[in-house]
C-alpha cells in the first residue's frame, strides 16, 4: 500500500536512510544556492559594482519573504513527517491542503503591501540614490511573482517528506537551470538588466511549480490534493504555523539583521561595502545551503522517530548530520581563508570592490569550521516539533548576540567591526545551542528508563 512507504523512516538504517533523504536535498538546496550566484554574477558582471549593491539591499525583503514562505511550508512539512512516525495519515493529508491555502492567502498578502510601500522600504533597507533604481527593478517582477515562488518552495517541502526526495530535488534542478539559461537571454539579448534576473527567475519557478502540481494533484500518490480533504483547517493550521514559526522568525530576525548590517556598512563604509557583504553572503550561503540540505534529509526521520518514541534512532541522525556538517563547513574555512580572492572575483572585475569582500570573507569564515554544529542542533529541534526551542536557538544567535556586536564593534574598528560581529555570535550561539541538546538528551534518557521501568539509581550507575 501507498500508505507503507514512509515506515522505512522507523526500520532502516539511520546512515543510509540519511543519504537517500539527504543527497537530494543537498543537491536541491546547492542548485537553489548556485541559483541566486548566477543571478548575482551575471547581475555583476552586465550591470557593474552598483547593481551588486541593489541587490545587495533586496536581501531583508527576500528573507522577509522566505519567512512566510517557510512559516507555512517548512511548518507544514514537518507536521507531516510527525504524523506519520504517529501513523495519523488522515491528518496528515489534510495537512496539505493547508499549505496550499495558507501559501496563496499569504503570498498575495505579502506582495500586495510590498509593492505599497516598495521605495520607503528600500530606503529604510539602507539603499542611496545610486542603489535605490537597481533594487527597486529587481523586487518589482520577485514580487509580483510572490504567490508562485511560496507555493513553489512550501509544495516541494511536503514532496520530500513524503517520500520523493529526489521528485523535489528534480523541481530545483529544473528551476536553476531554467534560470542560468534564461539570465544571460533576458539580461544581456534583451538588454533588461537586473530586471531581467529577476524575470527569469519567476518564470523558472513557474514551471517548476507546475511540475511540482502534478504530483501533488496525482490521485496515484499517498499525499495529494483532494475535494474531500481541500478546505483551511484551522486547528491543523495553527499546529503547522506553530512549528514553521522556529524558522519564521529566524528569517524574520535574519531581515532585520540584514538591514542593521547594511546601514552599518554604509555609514561606515559606503555603497560599495554593502555590495562586498553581498558578494560573502552569496559565496557563503552555498556552503550554508549544503548544510541546510544536511538538515532537510534529517527532518523526516528525526520527525518520524521521534513521533514513533524512537529516541536511540532520533540521537543517531542528529549525531550523523552533525558530522557531515563539520566537513561543509570546514570546507568554507578553507576557501575563505586561503582562496577568498578566486571565490568573489566571480562576481566582479571592479578591484575595490574584490579588495573589500576578500577581507571580508576571510572575517567571516575565521570560526566557520565548527559553525555547522549549531545550525544542525537549531534545526534538530524545530525538526522534532520542540518549537518553543527552535525559536529560542534561532532568535538567540540573530538578536541576543549579533545586533549588540554590531552596534558595538564598528565604534572601535569601522567596517572591520560589522565582520568581526559575525563569527563571535555563531561562537556565542553555539554554546547555548550545546547546553540546551545536553538537556534534551538526558529527558531521552529519562523517558526511556522510566518506559524500561529502570530504577533511577541503577540509571546513575549506567550513565
Amino acid at each position: 500500500m501507498a500508505e507503507n512507504i514512509p515506515l522505512e523512516l522507523g526500520t532502516e538504517r539511520v546512515g543510509k536512510l540519511l543519504k537517500q533523504y539527504a543527497m537530494p536535498a543537498i543537491i536541491a538546496m546547492t542548485a537553489s544556492s548556485l541559483y541566486n550566484m548566477v543571478d548575482s554574477i551575471f547581475i555583476g558582471q552586465g550591470c557593474g559594482p552598483m547593481a551588486i549593491s541593489g541587490l545587495a539591499l533586496t536581501f531583508p525583503l527576500m528573507n522577509l519573504s522566505a519567512a512566510f514562505g517557510t512559516l507555512v511550508g517548512v511548518g507544514g512539512a514537518t507536521l507531516i513527517s510527525v504524523l506519520l512516525g504517529q501513523k495519523n495519515y488522515p491528518v496528515a493529508k489534510k495537512v496539505l491542503s493547508n499549505v496550499f491555502i495558507l501559501n496563496v492567502l499569504v503570498g498575495l498578502l505579502f506582495m500586495t503591501v510590498a509593492l505599497i510601500f516598495l521605495n520607503p522600504i528600500l530606503r529604510f533597507f539602507g539603499a542611496s540614490d545610486a542603489t535605490l533604481p537597481y533594487a527597486r527593478d529587481y523586487m518589482i517582477p520577485i514580487l509580483i511573482g510572490n504567490v508562485i515562488t511560496h507555493l513553489y518552495f512550501g509544495l516541494n517541502s511536503i514532496v520530500r517528506v513524503s517520500g520523493h526526495p529526489q521528485k523535489a530535488m528534480y523541481a530545483t534542478i529544473l528551476t536553476v537551470t531554467l534560470n542560468t539559461i534564461l539570465d544571460p537571454i533576458f539580461i544581456f539579448v534583451f538588454k533588461m538588466g537586473i530586471q531581467g534576473a529577476a524575470i527569469a527567475t519567476i518564470i523558472s519557478q513557474f514551471v517548476s511549480f507546475v511540475w511540482i502540481m502534478r504530483i501533488i494533484c496525482d490521485k496515484r500518490e499517498f499525499l495529494h490534493l483532494s475535494r474531500e480533504n481541500f478546505g483551511l483547517d484551522w486547528g491543523i493550521a495553527k499546529r503547522s504555523l506553530a512549528i514553521g514559526l522556529a524558522p519564521f522568525l529566524m528569517n524574520v530576525a535574519s531581515c532585520f539583521v540584514v538591514i542593521f548590517i547594511n546601514n552599518q556598512f554604509k555609514r561606515y563604509g559606503g555603497d560599495l561595502a554593502i555590495g562586498a557583504y553581498g558578494i560573502v553572503n552569496r559565496v557563503v550561503f552555498l556552503f550554508l545551503m549544503i548544510v541546510m540540505g544536511f538538515n532537510q534529509g534529517m527532518q523526516p526521520i528525526a520527525g518520524y522517530n521521534y513521533g514513533a518514541k524512537q529516541y536511540d534512532r532520533v540521537l543517531e541522525v542528529l549525531n550523523l548530520t552533525i558530522k557531515c556538517a563539520l566537513i561543509v563547513t570546514s570546507a568554507c574555512f578553507i576557501v575563505g581563508m586561503f582562496f577568498p580572492r578566486a571565490a568573489v572575483s566571480l562576481f566582479t572585475h571592479d578591484e575595490e570592490l574584490i579588495g573589500l569582500a576578500s577581507r571580508g570573507f576571510r572575517i567571516t569564515v575565521a570560526i566557520f569550521f565548527i559553525i555547522g554544529r549549531q545550525m544542525v542542533i537549531s534545526n534538530f529541534f524545530q525538526s522534532i516539533g520542540m518549537a518553543n526551542k527552535a525559536i529560542f536557538l534561532s532568535l538567540s544567535r540573530q538578536l541576543i548576540f549579533l545586533l549588540p556586536f554590531l552596534a558595538i564593534l564598528p565604534i572601535w574598528f569601522g567596517a572591520d567591526g560589522v565582520w568581526f560581529s559575525m563569527p563571535a555570535s555563531d561562537l556565542a550561539a553555539l554554546v547555548v545551542s550545546e547546553i540546551m541538546l545536553a538537556s534534551l538528551k538526558r529527558s531521552f534518557r529519562r523517558e526511556q528508563e522510566a518506559a524500561a521501568g529502570l530504577p533511577v539509581a541503577e540509571a546513575k550507575v549506567n550513565e
